[in-house]
């Protein structure tokens, strides 16, 4: 695969180019690591664009909709909860439906991580990817903070009476979770679940995750929805937090379903003589 979730055939150009890294191709998987002259095809480009607009109209939905929850019903409230969560969901579901026949909808440098393990993406457009979700991120907060006249975009922060390697445990089980549904619903060739479902279930695991581990890490899973309410505001308290988790969490999800579950072809012998059962 080159920018999408699904692997296809590689081109004579791309695999010219491309090169893996495995020891063995039957079960390790293969990271491309690609060259600088993929960032100048028009499709790679088209998916970084992508990339940046369904990351941003993800991040302003998310994060207006905790600022609209704080000033409306409070922060700590059950329903400011349930309301970002449900928020999230559905706007996750909606943004990888709408890209993900461009660049794959991933929105989510962890995801894009989780992905780049098993081989999906090249290293060169997993760097490009990340750089526009972040920006897009970025954008989208301080935008936000414009439009609603200066108030501060939420930031996450580990709850008080947490230590912050509790909280990365939080975000890497979190974000294992939900690149463990992105494979089993969207990338795994022999998923069982009718075509277009899988973005709606990974929303779903989203906002259930969000309702699990909203009071104590906020529940993250991508350093992009981290990093731009930290940036408007400048308050970097515990944000290391929301890269490490998220990235160990991705990435083990990725590389434990691509070497475990990902069932490849293999040939097995027939008999040579009939035998009876």
């Amino acid at each position: 695969m080159s920018c999408h979730l699904y692997k296809k055939k590689a081109t004579p150009k791309v695999e010219g180019r491309a090169r893996a890294i495995a020891t063995n191709t039957s079960t390790m998987a293969k990271i491309a690591l690609g060259d600088h002259r993929e960032a100048a095809e028009p499709g790679c480009i088209r998916a970084v664009l992508a990339e940046f607009i369904l990351t941003f109209l993800f991040v302003f939905s998310g994060v207006g909709t905790a600022m609209a929850a704080e000033k409306m019903m409070g922060g700590d409230s059950i329903m400011g909860l349930t309301a970002v969560a449900v928020a999230h969901a559905l706007v996750v579901a909606v943004m990888i439906s709408a890209g993900l026949h461009i660049s794959g909808g991933h929105l989510n440098p962890a995801v894009t991580l989780g992905l780049a393990v098993g081989g999906n993406i090249s290293v060169v457009r997993s760097v490009l990817y990340v750089i526009a979700q972040l920006l897009a991120s970025a954008a989208a907060c301080f935008l936000l903070k414009y439009l609603t006249g200066g108030l501060d975009t939420p930031v996450h922060t580990v709850a008080v009476g947490m230590g912050s390697l509790q909280g990365v445990i939080m975000e890497i089980v979190l974000t294992f979770s939900l690149l463990f549904s992105v494979y089993a619903t969207i990338v795994d060739p022999k998923k069982l679940i009718p075509p277009g479902l899988g973005p709606l279930l990974v929303g779903l695991v989203v906002g259930a995750n969000i309702l699990a581990g909203g009071p104590f890490s906020g529940a993250s899973m991508n350093p992009a929805r981290s990093f731009g309410p930290a940036l408007a505001t400048w308050n970097w308290t515990d944000h290391w937090v929301y890269w490490v988790g998220p990235l160990v969490g991705g990435g083990l999800a990725g590389l434990i379903y691509d070497q475990v579950f990902l069932v490849r072809p293999t040939h097995v012998a027939l008999p040579r003589e009939d035998v009876d059962f």
